[in-house]
């Protein structure tokens, strides 16, 4: 019981940062190829950028909008 909970965090760890990378090159991609206001594009980025956050390495918090 406990290796099937252990297997599963580590393909968790593994398979969330693999597709997060592959849905930013698509994101890139698609954005080449049609151009840079393209609603796909813009998805796929944000669903990258929200599976980061959640599951991999936390964004560097600024202490000013500005910067």
């Amino acid at each position: 019981m406990i290796w099937n909970l252990l297997r599963r965090i580590v393909l968790t760890a593994v398979l969330v940062p693999l597709g997060v990378a592959g849905a930013r090159k698509l994101s890139d991609t698609v954005e080449r190829r049609r151009g840079p206001n393209n609603r796909a594009s813009r998805l796929l980025r944000q669903g990258a950028d929200t599976a980061q956050t959640l599951f991999g390495r936390k964004p560097k918090r600024r202490r000013f909008g500005f910067r």
